[in-house]
């Protein structure tokens, strides 16, 4: 029955989007954000808990509560834009994205050498990896948890599969990312999520440890692959620009750990710069340093 609702949602939200002028639907986000902030206390210490923590508690509460309710602005630009995007034409999903140091991907293209691109929570992460996909001419597969609804997981599989995206369930996301590679596909993974500390490389992520996850860095050193940070950002929900940063080159010396770790801190470094110069666009619901932070996060 679940199931069946959210398939309604999505019809409805559907019709609702593809018939307000782009505005309006981002007026409608906006009061949106303003009321997921306002009603969901859990959520809101969560970022004002992060943000405090990264900040060293040196902003305001009104400059938390902005970035706060951006934080929510970007979650529903990046679900509106799935159920938008739905059956659109590849080149209109690009039409309003630019793409700013698009040199680095052409030249591994040109050279037929594989790549890994790593990116995070921050802008709207669907539409990065449909528009690298699109304007790269690629496959792309991304690692991504399952959903709770197999109807929507469904929709959602063939909304990305429709611009070369695939995706493999963290559930075995080795060996998927693995097969993608020996197929010459460009494997995409999201970073910036907590993981339990046996499954993780430690980091400083804004001066304060952090659990993250080494498929990346684990990838690269066993294929010799380079890595491609990418992030997206907007200043309007109208134009987007994807920033593609220099690659972080692939490392296998005699000691694994040592590279793991130095590769695993690269991505981190990367992120952290990204969010400080627009802390606006990361998904600062998520509880990031609660492995070695519980207390913040109690009760939450």
């Amino acid at each position: 029955m679940i199931d069946y609702l959210y398939l309604g949602l999505y019809k409805t939200f559907g019709l609702l989007l593809a018939l307000l002028p782009r505005k309006a639907t981002i007026k409608l986000m906006r009061g949106l954000a303003w009321f997921a902030y306002t009603v969901s206390k859990k959520h809101r210490h969560i970022m004002h808990n992060n943000l405090d923590l990264a900040f060293d508690n040196k902003l305001s509460n009104e400059e938390k509560k902005r970035i706060g309710i951006d934080a929510f602005i970007n979650l529903i630009d990046t679900t509106f834009g799935i159920i938008y995007r739905d059956k659109m034409d590849k080149k209109k999903v690009i039409e309003n994205v630019t793409f700013e140091n698009e040199e680095i991907i052409k030249t591994y293209q040109r050279e037929n050498k594989l790549f890994i691109l790593v990116t995070g929570h921050y802008g709207n992460w669907e539409l990065l990896s449909q528009s690298i996909a699109i304007k790269f001419d690629l496959t792309l597969v991304g690692v991504g948890r399952e959903l709770d609804s197999k109807v929507m997981d469904n929709i959602l599989i063939k909304n990305r599969e429709r611009f070369n995206v695939e995706m493999v369930y963290k559930k075995g996301a080795m060996k998927g990312c693995i097969r993608a590679i020996n197929k010459k596909k460009i494997v995409g993974i999201l970073t910036d999520q907590h993981l339990p500390l046996g499954q993780s490389i430690n980091v400083d992520f804004f001066d304060h440890k952090v659990t993250h996850t080494p498929l990346a860095s684990i990838l690269s050193r066993k294929f010799a692959i380079d890595l491609i940070p990418a992030y997206i950002s907007t200043d309007d929900y109208e134009n987007y620009k994807v920033t593609i940063h220099p690659p972080i080159k692939s490392l296998k010396t005699e000691n694994q750990e040592e590279d793991l770790k130095s590769m695993t801190e690269a991505q981190a470094k990367v992120l952290e710069e990204v969010i400080r110069n627009n802390p606006n666009q990361w998904f600062w619901q998520h509880k990031r340093w609660k492995e070695f932070y519980k207390e913040r996060y109690e009760g939450l």
